[in-house]
């Protein structure tokens, strides 16, 4: 199991299309993983549910940990990281 922690730079955090992006990539990998909002002190969530995503209302400039557990879950985590990094493509 690994994690990291990032700050969420988007306009609109993890909501709407950044959080559908997000939820997408997620379910690409079979590793198990979850996001939780350290901002707001969430528990974390499965990243893989878009329901889940939303509840833990991630806005812009909050901070984030990423946990990925599972054969690919270094890849997981650096492709999420870099989702975010790079504002969604925007």
């Amino acid at each position: 199991m690994i994690d990291t922690t990032i700050t969420v730079r988007h306009k609109v955090g993890l909501h709407a299309r950044p959080a559908a992006m997000f939820v997408k990539a997620a379910r690409g990998f079979e590793s198990a993983i979850t996001v939780a909002n350290l901002t707001r002190g969430s528990d974390p969530v499965d990243a893989k549910s878009i329901v889940s995503v939303f509840k833990i209302a991630v806005a812009r400039d909050h901070d984030v940990r990423l946990t990925a557990d599972g054969p690919d879950e270094a890849d997981a985590l650096q492709s999420l990281t870099e989702m975010i990094e790079g504002n969604f493509g925007e």
